[in-house]
């Protein structure tokens, strides 16, 4: 990706440092469009001075994305949230915005577009979010011939949500909730092997869909009672019936971030594993990470930046 310019939507985000990361050490020029550049310092130093350059991204209305866009050789969209502040801002986010971005590609007839979808992804689900993750498929398919697609599971490493936001709870409850017994199933998958896959999607443009998991699936039940075994903690797992959650999750939807919040609960009633007939990390030469090899340490760095903040 020597002499690749790639604009990269998402860039300061969990997995779009990794991903900016590997294209700074390929040589490609990247560009960040980001709501505050001055936020985005840390990836800077990931490349050779200019190499990596963020920019104003002043909305997510098209004219916005058309006037942080560049003129680049690829595009990736890593762009998504995970919870909504206003109704409709699934959508806006994981369809209209993304639908823009493939547009404005195919207009500027870039080699490649990459877009990070999720596992679940279904116009019929129960969930708002896998519903969104659905039709920003089906809009940036539709716009931009050729696109990849990439379905992760739930994406573990520096950093991550997951562990991060039950590691909080686990430190301040003496409670756990297994929500429904906690049997819907995961397939965690790092968050360098999600960046691995789009970097070889850009060098190698690949049409269609690839969901990617770790080469381990666990249950939520067995997730909570790892993450807690490595904090050295002792919290009872209540089994809780996702109903009893409704309101608790409804007010937690105020916060700033919430721990849970109703489509989240929508989302626990379907598995998020691999497709038994799916093309995976297998399929693009990525051997996947066990969690084994880097949850210890995040969970470690969580539960050390907890004493250093208690200490101060």
């Amino acid at each position: 990706m020597q002499n690749a310019t790639i604009t990269v939507f998402g860039g300061t985000g969990f997995i779009g440092g990794q991903v900016v990361k590997r294209l700074a050490q390929k040589g490609a020029a990247i560009r960040v469009p980001t709501r505050n550049p001055n936020c985005a310092g840390h990836l800077r130093p990931l490349g050779e001075v200019g190499q990596v350059v963020p920019v104003k991204l002043e909305g997510d209305d098209r004219a916005s994305i058309e006037a942080a866009f560049g003129d680049p050789t690829h595009v990736v969209n890593l762009v998504g949230i995970l919870h909504e502040r206003k109704d409709g801002d699934f959508d806006r986010i994981h369809a209209t915005f993304a639908g823009d971005i493939a547009a404005l590609a195919a207009a500027k007839s870039v080699a490649a577009l990459v877009h990070l979808s999720a596992i679940g992804a279904d116009e019929a689900s129960s969930s708002a979010y896998a519903r969104s993750k659905a039709k920003g498929e089906t809009a940036v398919a539709s716009a931009f011939e050729g696109t990849t697609i990439l379905r992760p599971s739930i994406v573990f490493g520096p950093g991550d949500g997951f562990f991060r936001r039950f590691a909080e709870m686990a430190t301040i409850s003496p409670v756990l909730p297994l929500i429904d017994g906690g049997k819907t199933r995961f397939q965690p998958v790092y968050a360098g092997d999600v960046a691995d896959a789009v970097v070889a999607c850009l060098e190698q443009p690949r049409a269609g869909v690839f969901e990617l998991g770790g080469p381990e699936v666990k249950t939520f039940r067995e997730l909570l009672s790892y993450m807690r075994d490595r904090l050295g903690r002792r919290n009872w797992l209540l089994n809780v019936p996702s109903g009893m959650l409704g309101w608790p999750a409804r007010i937690m939807e105020y916060l700033p971030e919430p721990p849970i919040t109703r489509d989240q609960l929508e989302l626990l009633k379907y598995d998020n594993v691999v497709g038994e007939n799916a093309r995976t990390l297998g399929d693009l030469g990525i051997h996947a990470t066990p969690m084994e090899i880097v949850v210890p340490d995040v969970i470690r760095a969580f539960a050390r930046r907890r004493v250093e903040v208690a200490a101060t």
